[in-house]
């Protein structure tokens, strides 16, 4: 079995759930070979070979991540860790995000398993940036194998709440153990498409 981990990562947050769930596949599934990307290094020939491809990122403005949204992240970043006229000298930089990502990701064959998290807040109308994952890897033709799943940060930039990497450790052990998509859900294209 090949896994394939794809994350977007402002804070850190994203990334420690990634390599959770790269921990968990791997206690799962010992005979697999798991690979755990920020999105910048996952082309199409990665994504292409992986029999389980679990996408993920944070939640920004209810949803997935933008530009501006990323370089507002980036910048509250940077000016946090006390380097304030650097920030403002040259804008943080930006590398791509999950939204761009998945003009490039090529349709697979049915039968390629899938899954979608986010990390988010939790707070009232926090929002989530899963579903939206779910519904391009849905468009691509990918078979989802869990109801997209979000990890709690406390605050704008974390750190995770207390157990949230456990969690997700064991979230992802449970991907290698669902060979069916989870009963009546439809993540079809939907609004916004891919």
């Amino acid at each position: 079995m090949q896994a394939v981990i794809v994350y977007e990562s402002v804070y850190g947050n994203t990334r420690t759930i990634a390599e959770a769930i790269a921990e968990g596949v791997r206690e799962s599934r010992p005979d697999a070979t798991v690979s755990c990307l920020p999105v910048a290094e996952a082309g199409p020939d990665v994504t292409r070979t992986a029999d389980l491809l679990v996408i993920g990122g944070p939640t920004h403005v209810y949803g997935m991540t933008t530009g501006p949204s990323r370089r507002m992240a980036r910048l509250a970043a940077t000016m946090a860790e006390g380097d304030e006229q650097a920030a403002h000298a040259s804008g943080p930089e930006v590398g791509p995000g999950l939204r761009t990502w998945f003009h490039s990701l090529p349709n697979t064959e049915p039968g390629t398993h899938a899954a979608a998290f986010d990390t988010r807040a939790d707070m009232l109308m926090s929002g989530g940036a899963a579903h939206g994952i779910a519904r391009r890897l849905a468009h691509h033709h990918y078979d989802l194998v869990a109801d997209p799943e979000g990890f709690i940060v406390e605050g704008t930039e974390g750190p995770l709440r207390t157990g949230e990497r456990e969690r997700a450790v064991a979230w992802g052990a449970g991907l290698t153990r669902r060979p069916h998509p989870p009963s009546g859900t439809s993540y079809g294209p939907g609004p916004g498409g891919s």
